[in-house]
């Protein structure tokens, strides 16, 4: 048979005392279009109107939580009027989400995110239901002049600011594209073999010598003076930005990549060729034209 003390716990928390702001736990009891409510093993149940659920447009009361689940919220009012204790379960979710997302810019963790609209100079989405910005500048790996396109779209990217005292969430698409370009990068890297020949394009020209792009998407350096076989004062001289040219690799290194345009002009020269040996001319009859004549009998040393 049950006895007071099965009911003591239950006793305890009728009598306890719930302030505003206070955050506590309850369970979920029943869902409806207006309101969540939960079981607060309190005297009074606990609501949670649908527009304190979430600030995530996405967020759906039915299809997002479950009766029999237990989920915390901050008390807003003690009654709201019908003897229920108001509470808005964004506003719990809000302090452990910036933790969250404080861990995140820390740890610099990948996240994926649905852009919900389009805004001056940037688009908005939202990660643990907090609305996050995402500047034109940081959707893509060069500066997007129509943020309209990506409205929908789902993309990759890293919390770079998280600010709880001032509300501020932005987040970062590049970032995590030019990690993804510089891992591709290493991994043409890996394949390159010093001595390789590749088409290129000069990209710029410093005093020291001259970047170029070659036809696998990767740059190097071609030193000043690995650029012609005659001394030049500067790059220029001989090249243009823009001006299509072989270049030979000469080492790869610490993720930068050694190039000569010199070498591969020269490279002929390190060519083996067939060796010609010596020989007689033996010819049996005299030849019947008259350069054929003095060939007759003539020796040819190699």
């Amino acid at each position: 048979m049950e006895s007071m003390k099965d009911y003591e716990q239950e006793l305890t928390n009728s009598f306890r005392v719930i302030k505003e702001g206070e955050v506590i736990r309850g369970m979920i009891v029943d869902i409806n279009d207006d309101e969540v409510t939960l079981d607060l093993g309190y005297y009074a149940p606990g609501v949670i109107p649908l527009t304190e659920l979430s600030d995530d447009p996405d967020f759906s009361a039915m299809k997002d939580l479950k009766i029999g689940e237990s989920v915390e919220a901050v008390v807003i009012e003690t009654d709201d009027g019908r003897g229920n204790v108001k509470l808005s379960m964004k506003e719990a979710n809000e302090a452990s989400a910036w933790d969250t997302l404080t861990k995140m810019l820390e740890e610099e963790t990948v996240v994926t995110v649905k852009i919900k609209e389009s805004v001056n100079a940037g688009v908005i989405a939202y990660l643990e239901g907090i609305r996050a910005f995402i500047p034109a500048s940081q959707l893509a790996l060069t500066f997007v002049e129509n943020t309209e396109e990506y409205v929908g779209k789902t993309v990759e990217a890293k919390v770079i600011t998280a600010d709880a005292a001032k509300g501020k969430l932005v987040l970062s698409a590049k970032a995590v594209l030019k990690e993804k370009e510089a891992e591709h990068d290493r991994e043409k890297m890996a394949m390159i073999v010093p001595g390789s020949i590749f088409e290129g394009t000069v990209e710029s020209l410093m005093p020291y010598g001259a970047f170029v792009q070659m036809d696998n998407g990767l740059n190097g350096l071609v030193h000043i003076s690995k650029i012609c076989m005659k001394r030049i004062k500067k790059p220029s001289e001989v090249l243009t930005v823009g001006q299509k040219v072989k270049v030979k690799v000469l080492e790869v290194k610490d993720g930068k990549i050694s190039l000569s345009i010199r070498d591969v002009e020269t490279n002929t020269s390190d060519v083996v060729t067939d060796v010609i040996e010596d020989f007689d001319y033996q010819c049996e009859e005299i030849p019947n034209n008259p350069f054929g004549s003095l060939l007759a009998g003539l020796k040819i040393d190699e």
